[in-house]
């Protein structure tokens, strides 16, 4: 029988005797955990001498002593000799010190697990009888996998002390192009405060029924939930000890008002983390094809709000031959846009693109000039979401050969 136990080592003293490649491995986690490192060997291979080295740790020449014991709160023993092993793991026996015997994992005190870290949980995998490092491993990467998906059960059963607030990007919208750790942060949350744009309906599927969802989605022209009230509640569910995860379409800081949401966590001294996302300035142009940056089109983009006043700045980067335009949630103003720029002097013919719904199934794309976007927007019913894209990187034949043609096009 094995009874794991989670031990902390940090700052304890941890006997490694042997110097070969085993050691050099085990070298690495012990290193990792804090704790107080010390080698006895006769010869050391090249990768633990050279970790000995970086890491500054005493290294005793010799064979294993009696005395080498003294201190150790856990021994190590891989000497390549299973009978010095044997020996070492059963003097540890006399004195109550734990041993990892390497040689022969069933004549040790204890053993090393494979084990994988998701946010504050650690799952470790061990053979009950014997060692079989190898299925460990294939057991640990497998549950590694399910974890970082966000399909294990990860919430907190135990409440109490301190909540905390993340603010997770969702990215452009498929689930499978959130970060890992946003698919874990949701896996963990009691709370989730969620945008209509981004993966919300289908990595909210499948969680706890007891998980409060908050639905705060803005539309064009209807903002439900203002975002001083938004603001109060994910403060307001972490204040209560909950873990909130703040699930927003594209990036939290593009246009998300994350930066918003963190001054009101900071101020109310709550925990606040962000979770970056593939940005829908950039990710939708991508599914149409569009690189926002090209070697010998475009060597920067400017990113603007469509609902913002018309800066200077972006009429500067619309003239500009060498910068892509973005413009996000541009739809209503796509009208004025086009006026100001055409005003400014840019040319009728410097090429436009409309990308609706990037990233799904509905996924359209139109490609115009700014002369002709305002009448093309009008015969395809152009809708939100939708990103534009102005500039020489919307030509339809910039990467690959189209057909010469404006209009509607297969994403």
């Amino acid at each position: 029988m094995t009874l794991l136990l989670g031990i902390t080592l940090t700052g304890r003293d941890v006997l490694l005797v042997g110097g070969g490649a085993v050691t050099a491995r085990r070298l690495r986690r012990f290193v990792a955990e804090g704790a107080l490192v010390r080698v006895v060997a006769s010869q050391l291979a090249p990768e633990t001498a050279a970790l000995v080295d970086a890491h500054g740790v005493p290294w005793r020449q010799g064979r294993f002593r009696p005395a080498d014991l003294r201190g150790a709160w856990l021994v190590h023993a891989a000497t390549g000799d299973q009978r010095v092993d044997r020996e070492i793991a059963a003097r540890c026996d006399r004195r109550r010190v734990l041993c990892i015997n390497a040689g022969d994992g069933g004549h040790g005190s204890a053993r090393l697990t494979a084990q994988v870290d998701a946010g504050d949980i650690t799952v470790a995998v061990t053979s009950a009888v014997g060692a079989d490092p190898r299925r460990s491993a294939t057991v640990r990467d497998a549950i590694g996998d399910l974890l970082a998906n966000g399909r294990l059960p990860m919430r907190r059963r135990r409440h109490g002390g301190a909540g905390r607030v993340d603010l997770v990007g969702g990215g452009p919208g498929p689930a499978d192009l959130m970060t890992v750790r946003a698919r874990r942060l949701i896996a963990e949350a009691d709370v989730i405060v969620a945008d209509r744009l981004g993966p919300t309906a289908e990595v909210l599927q499948g969680l706890d029924p007891d998980v409060q969802v908050i639905d705060v989605g803005k539309r064009p022209g209807s903002h439900p939930v203002p975002q001083e009230e938004i603001s109060r509640l994910i403060v307001e569910h972490a204040a209560a000890g909950r873990r909130v995860v703040r699930l927003k379409g594209g990036d939290p800081f593009v246009f998300g008002r994350g930066g918003e949401e963190m001054q009101a966590c900071l101020a109310a001294g709550i925990a606040v983390d962000v979770v970056p996302a593939p940005s829908s300035a950039i990710a939708v142009p991508q599914a149409a094809g569009i690189p926002v940056t090209h070697r010998g089109t475009a060597s920067a983009f400017h990113v603007v709000n469509g609902q913002g006043a018309i800066m200077a700045s972006t009429l500067e980067a619309m003239a500009d031959d060498s910068v892509t335009t973005v413009v996000l949630m541009g739809v209503a103003a796509l009208g004025g846009i086009v006026d100001a720029a055409l005003r400014h002097g840019i040319p009728a013919d410097r090429p436009v693109a409309f990308v609706e719904s990037g990233h799904t199934p509905q996924q359209r794309t139109t490609r115009t000039t700014l002369g002709r976007a305002l009448q093309d927007a009008a015969s395809i019913g152009l809708r939100n979401p939708a990103v534009i894209v102005i500039g020489d990187v919307a030509r339809a034949n910039l990467l690959m050969p189209t057909p010469e043609r404006i209009g509607a096009t297969p994403a």
